[in-house]
């Protein structure tokens, strides 16, 4: 065991304080449209390795540098990385048309009054299959203006039951870098942590689509949402979902959903052959950022670790959190303050794994149960922040169409979120947890 060393932590300081800080000067004081995402999050880690360099003075540069390399000698994080880029792939060959054709058809089939319901729906199921919530939200925004325009619903609720659809895909989907990165970093495979999940998010979801139906047949409302849609262009949506749920290997799958989207994508000529494989490139290179960082991550963390700044962590940790319980309830702490400050889960849960790993041995915690709460418990926060993508991009969306919302108008209607949060705190003080098996 390490001895505690408290200041090896200020590495990790000093990049919340660089990224939180330049993020909230760029965002409410220079007033730049998504200002914490102007922030270039590999810079702000780099600062942070170099401080964790000139850190221990008793370790040489040469041996900080095999620390470094130690930490991404694991297969992990290389697993991590490649399936990163090929979930990036297979979002990049489906495209927007086949989420907007999900979308319009589940809103072809039901009366105006249920279309908030709907729209709900519809978000958990194609965050769900195309493991993005900015992706869905991003999709479906707009379709949730253009509901409330038809509907007179009251847009923030479309809006909300949206966000929170897109969180409820974010967070079980297993081509979601949030479910990769969690299960990677634990060590776990991917179907016992949805098994583990599911039992918490679907209640959540179950109760957040009772609310929006309780609020939405209180009001007379007539007409239906049509626009055209290609049924063909669901089926890698279909086949990725259904592969992801019996357990088949992650690779696998998405390279069914990928062969499925080239074959349907070129035989209906939505696209030309060369348009694909550059749309296949661009859905890489946007997962580049995504792999950078866990990349440093696994470098900074594993000088941190030599330094004994995960046993100062873990021994205040201790003091305060008493028990399995407990235990389960700081490790989601831990990682939703990291999201809070970083306005990032993915990256909130690469650098909280390392942690989280010396707390399941710690507290007894099963390798599925810790990957489920670091998934959860960063969702959660970074459903209802303000400066979080996700709130940004749907904001950024509506306003293009003409509309004008503002995140605190929203931030009531954003059922699901506090919901998960209430399924959760049930799950690890009621329900008793399972045995790895």
């Amino acid at each position: 065991m390490k001895k505690s060393n408290p200041k090896a932590l200020m590495p990790i300081g000093v990049f919340l304080v660089l990224y939180l800080g330049l993020g909230i000067v760029f965002e409410y004081v220079m007033k730049i449209p998504m200002g914490f995402y102007n922030i270039p999050i590999v810079l702000a880690f780099m600062v942070a390795i170099l401080v964790a360099c000139f850190q221990n003075r008793e370790v040489s540069f040469d041996d900080k540098l095999s620390i470094m390399a130690q930490g991404l000698a694991d297969k992990n994080i290389i697993t991590m990385l490649l399936i990163f880029l090929v979930a990036g792939s297979f979002v990049g060959v489906v495209g927007r048309s086949s989420a907007e054709s999900v979308a319009y058809f589940m809103l072809s089939l039901i009366p105006a009054k249920f279309s908030v319901a709907v729209l709900f729906v519809v978000a958990c199921f194609v965050s769900t299959a195309m493991g993005t919530s900015v992706g869905t939200i991003t999709l479906i925004a707009p379709i949730a203006a253009a509901v409330s325009d038809v509907s007179g619903f009251d847009l923030a609720l479309c809006i909300g039951s949206v966000m929170g659809g897109a969180m409820f895909g974010d967070n079980l989907s297993f081509i979601s870098d949030t479910t990769i990165a969690a299960c990677n970093g634990q060590g776990c495979p991917m179907k016992d942590k949805f098994r583990e999940n599911f039992w918490i998010a679907f209640p959540a979801a179950l109760v957040t689509l009772g609310l929006i139906l309780v609020l939405s047949l209180r009001t007379d409302l007539g007409g239906a949402v049509n626009h055209e849609y290609h049924l063909i262009q669901m089926v890698p949506y279909i086949l990725v979902l259904i592969g992801g749920i019996i357990g088949i290997n992650v690779f696998l799958v998405l390279l069914i959903g990928i062969f499925s989207g080239i074959v349907i994508m070129l035989a209906t000529g939505q696209t030309s052959f060369v348009d694909l494989i550059s749309s296949m490139g661009s859905g890489i290179s946007g997962m580049f950022e995504t792999c950078m960082v866990a990349v440093l991550v696994a470098a900074l963390c594993a000088l941190i670790r030599e330094y004994g700044g995960f046993e100062a962590l873990l021994s205040v940790i201790r003091r305060i959190f008493r028990g399995r319980k407990g235990g389960q309830f700081g490790m989601g702490l831990l990682v939703a303050a990291m999201d809070i400050a970083t306005a990032n889960n993915t990256v909130a849960i690469v650098m909280a794994n390392p942690i989280a790993v010396e707390m399941s041995e710690e507290y007894g915690i099963t390798h599925s149960k810790a990957a489920s709460l670091l998934d959860t418990f960063s969702c959660i926060s970074q459903g209802v922040i303000p400066y979080g993508a996700q709130m940004l991009v749907a904001l950024s969306a509506i306003h293009e169409m003409g509309h004008e919302l503002s995140a605190f108008d929203v931030i009531p209607k954003l059922f699901y979120p506090g919901l998960l949060l209430v399924s959760s705190l049930i799950f690890i003080f009621i329900i008793p947890q399972k045995k790895d098996s």
